[in-house]
């Protein structure tokens, strides 16, 4: 990122700017002076090296700033409001300072018109790129932070709103009583949603296990000062646990008392260079607990499930109960397609209609099954 005392080379226009280009420049130094706003906002809510790096980026868009005020001259007094992207993405900023705000902010860096304004300098055009990459580093960190919670959440809403519609539309299309309906529609909410809790327990459960039974036991600690150093396995553990053969040699003569002090630390138990039991019940924090899992999965499969029924739970039916659950499922659909767009940096139009599409289709391919069987049945 370049520094904040490097100076911004202007680019003097030749002529008195024209009207259309007062008016370009004003709507930029409303956008600079708003992105400044919104960095100084999340860096507030930050500490340490992330804080250091937000107002660093708050710098750099202070010399896009000062460039385009150089350019308009006393054009630059009370310059409109900023777009109202940028307008939404500062009060978002102030509001709650999340990684939703930095995914918004990669975006905005991404979507620069400088490289097509002959107006803008090399040096702010390689700016934006760099911050482009800059606020993607950071928002990387929290999306890493949210990748498991916001998974389970995303995708277990999804198969809820997605299976129980398909479920209830494909039963619905039979012209089956709007009761039976309506009780199919629970039972798939609970049938999902059971099937998900568990699925999730299991899993969880599984890779906690799995890798308990692979973490090393300190077993050596107590079985060491047994052991025959002329025929010594405790190498062969080491060794087995990917040590080389120095390394491996240099852990058990620690191991068994041949030296007072680590004299490489990178041999020892802990990092640090001291010795011990290591507690290691911090090793599954990432993983979860699996009934944490499970009541999430739950929860969300139920939450997107319900969806579907609602036309049915307010004594609807037929024709007018499918369409409002359709209706209502779709708008659930592109807002969590938005969310994961917004999340990955993608566009959250273009991933909202993605989800939106791949629902329907689905449900469009059990209610025209629906209707078979109500047509061979009736």
């Amino acid at each position: 990122m370049p520094d904040a005392s490097t100076p911004t080379q202007r680019r003097v226009p030749d002529a008195e700017p024209t009207r259309d280009q007062i008016r370009r420049w004003r709507r930029y130094l409303a956008d600079e002076v708003a992105e400044g706003q919104i960095y100084r906002q999340i860096a507030r809510r930050k500490d340490g090296a992330e804080r250091d790096i937000l107002l660093g980026l708050a710098a750099a868009e202070r010399r896009h700033e000062e460039h385009w005020r150089a350019l308009l001259g006393d054009h630059a007094k009370n310059p409109p409001p900023p777009s109202p992207h940028r307008t939404l993405l500062r009060w978002l900023a102030k509001v709650f300072g999340s990684v939703f705000v930095l995914a918004l902010a990669q975006r905005a860096e991404s979507d620069s018109p400088y490289a097509k304004d002959q107006h803008a300098t090399p040096a702010m055009v390689a700016d934006e790129a760099i911050h482009e990459e800059v606020v993607r580093g950071l928002a990387a960190r929290g999306r890493e932070k949210l990748a498991g919670g916001f998974r389970a959440a995303v995708f277990g809403a999804n198969d809820g709103l997605v299976s129980n519609l398909a479920l209830v539309l494909g039963i619905g299309a039979t012209g089956v009583a709007n009761q039976v309906v309506l009780f199919t529609g629970i039972a798939g909410l609970l049938a999902g949603a059971l099937s998900m809790a568990a699925g999730e327990f299991v899993s969880v459960r599984s890779q906690r296990e799995l890798l308990e039974a692979s973490s090393p036991t300190q077993v050596t600690l107590e079985a060491a000062e047994h052991l025959d150093l002329d025929q010594n396995e405790l190498v062969l553990v080491y060794r087995a646990r990917g040590m080389s053969e120095e390394d491996a040699v240099h852990r058990a003569q620690e191991r068994l008392g041949y030296f007072d002090c680590d004299c490489n630390p990178s041999f020892s138990a802990r990092p640090d260079g001291s010795q011990g039991p290591v507690d290691r019940s911090g090793d599954y924090e990432e993983i979860g607990s699996p009934w944490h899992a499970a009541g999430s999965s739950f929860l969300f499969f139920a939450s997107g499930a319900i969806i579907p029924v609602i036309p049915y739970l307010f004594g609807m039916g037929g024709i007018a109960a499918i369409a409002l659950s359709a209706a209502l499922v779709g708008i659930a659909l592109l807002g969590t397609g938005g969310v994961v767009g917004l999340l990955s940096g993608a566009s959250p139009l273009k991933r909202g209609v993605r989800q939106l599409v791949i629902g329907y289709g689905a449900a469009t391919v059990t209610y025209l099954l629906g209707l078979l069987f109500g047509t061979s049945l009736a």
